[in-house]
């Protein structure tokens, strides 16, 4: 195992608030030099694009690897899952996230989202979830319970985040497929927004739109670009999610039934040319982010640090940076983030944070494969 000491950079952001004139900018503060310090280990090496990780009861790690392989590492060995599903494997597609039941103790099941065109039509794929046991190094009793459409040979913009609210819903996000201007805000077609199921992929009947014809009844929020981080207030129970922008425009929200959360209408972003699509940062009657980064730093991965193995981070939002190839620190301050912190630079693109059932923070990193933080004695 590898171990490097990692210091606190400090950093002083500044960000407008979305209902602020130009005039009005708010300086993040810059963070105390509190000389916290910790180690980087490396847990599991030599991975390609690890895009996501579970920790299952006896401490051993299930983690996807984008290309279509399930790896179960425990004791120091890695064996791939057999029976795993066969994925859309192209861009940003792939096998991608990966979540337990809350009840996984008792009931065994797993959740898995992945690219896939399992109606074999030849047209490319879409974003779909899947339940499935463990036995014997193979998935079991594997159930599809939710397939967007239409297939499209699109190789970007899966979403694919799954989380579990403090009731059992399950939350799932599938970004735009890059239809900006078609799907996110029409709630007849799937793509560009965030899904509430229950866990056997039966359809909760207070969804906001169950009883709105036509609509699609998963549903729960729409106008979303390309969510791929999402997470539970440990306190509040509201689900959070950050999404991509396109060039600017990362956002965090907090999400709401039913709600309207403007793209492509309202953005910070442009387009990759550097031409406007649309000059609102905010329109009435749609939800505008708690906070966004421009410059974009890409956003994957999220979590939200509860560990006492981390006392000065207890109720901060670590976010990993594809981009920029970093973990931030947001510090929350009546659901705004009033400072952020890098914890690790030029570690390579960060897929997936979580905080692990033993307390400590994990980070799937890209060519390289699984770290932990773990805080200096």
């Amino acid at each position: 195992m590898k171990y490097s000491n990692i210091f606190f950079s400090l950093i002083t952001v500044l960000i407008i608030s979305c209902k602020e004139k130009p005039s009005e900018k708010l300086a993040l503060q810059t963070l105390n030099n509190n000389k916290f310090k910790f180690e980087v280990e490396t847990i599991v090496s030599d991975m390609d694009i690890p895009w996501s990780m579970a920790f299952l009861p006896d401490n051993s790690i299930l983690i996807t690897e984008l290309k279509g392989e399930l790896i179960h590492f425990k004791n120091g060995v890695k064996t791939n899952i057999k029976n795993v599903p066969e994925v859309y494997f192209r861009g940003q597609g792939g096998l991608l996230d990966i979540e337990l039941d809350p009840n996984y103790a008792e009931n065994g099941w797993l959740y898995l989202s992945y690219a896939a065109n399992i109606e074999n039509d030849g047209n490319g794929g879409n974003t779909t979830i899947m339940r499935a046991k463990l036995k014997n190094d193979a998935l079991v009793e594997t159930q599809v319970i939710y397939k967007a459409t239409p297939n499209t040979q699109s190789g970007t913009h899966f979403g694919s985040r799954i989380e579990f609210d403090k009731k059992g819903y399950l939350y799932f996000s599938i970004g735009d497929r890059y239809n900006r201007d078609v799907l996110p805000q029409d709630i007849t077609k799937d793509a560009g927004k965030i899904y509430r199921i229950n866990s056997d992929g039966t359809i909760p009947t207070d969804n906001p739109f169950y009883n709105t014809k036509n609509a699609i009844k998963a549903i729960y929020s729409y106008g979303h670009r390309n969510p791929q981080g999402m997470a539970m207030h440990p306190e509040t129970g509201e689900i959070w999610a950050h999404e991509h922008g396109p060039k600017g425009g990362d956002e965090i929200n907090i999400i709401k039934a039913g709600k309207n959360f403007g793209w492509p209408k309202a953005s910070f972003g442009v387009n990759y040319s550097g031409t406007k699509f649309t000059d609102k940062t905010s329109i009435k009657g749609m939800e505008d982010p708690i906070h966004h980064w421009t410059p974009s730093i890409a956003p994957s991965g999220m979590t939200f640090v509860t560990s006492n193995k981390y006392p000065e981070w207890k109720g901060n939002v670590l976010v990993g940076s594809l981009k920029f190839q970093y973990v931030t620190r947001c510090v929350i301050e009546n659901n705004k983030v009033v400072k952020e912190e890098k914890l690790i630079e030029n570690i390579g693109r960060v897929r997936c944070v979580r905080q692990a059932p033993d307390g400590y923070i994990y980070v799937a990193v890209q060519n390289l494969g699984i770290v932990r933080l773990t805080p200096s004695s």
